[in-house]
């Protein structure tokens, strides 16, 4: 199956380290269920899975994705399997970051510290 999947990566023209970062994701995905065939897993698995990397392996929201996006290549591209159960699997979302902006009172305050 991992062949096929390489194979079939190669006729889409994605780079080779993409084609082993998702085969890697797929070799986790299918040691995380004990070894059972991808064509034996469904939504609750897949979700299982994504929900222990986040959790449990406490990883980035692109980490997630990426394994997201190689299981999607997986059961789409090499399975052929229909997708439509993966419509209420939910891509994670990076945390948003405000940005920290000093008030003009703290930057007179810093710039008086600075020795010419």
């Amino acid at each position: 199956m991992l062949d096929q999947m390489r194979e079939r990566i190669r006729l889409k023209h994605y780079s080779i380290r993409t084609e082993r970062v998702y085969c890697e994701w797929v070799k986790r995905f299918i040691r995380f269920h004990q070894y059972r065939h991808p064509q034996e897993v469904g939504a609750q698995e897949i979700e299982a899975f994504l929900t222990e990397l986040a959790v449990a392996r406490n990883v980035s929201a692109s980490t997630q994705n990426q394994a997201l996006s190689a299981l999607l290549f997986l059961y789409k591209e090499v399975l052929s399997i229909d997708l439509s159960w993966f419509a209420d699997v939910v891509r994670a979302k990076k945390p948003q970051r405000l940005p920290v902006v000093l008030t003009v009172e703290e930057v007179r305050s810093a710039l008086a510290q600075l020795e010419s």
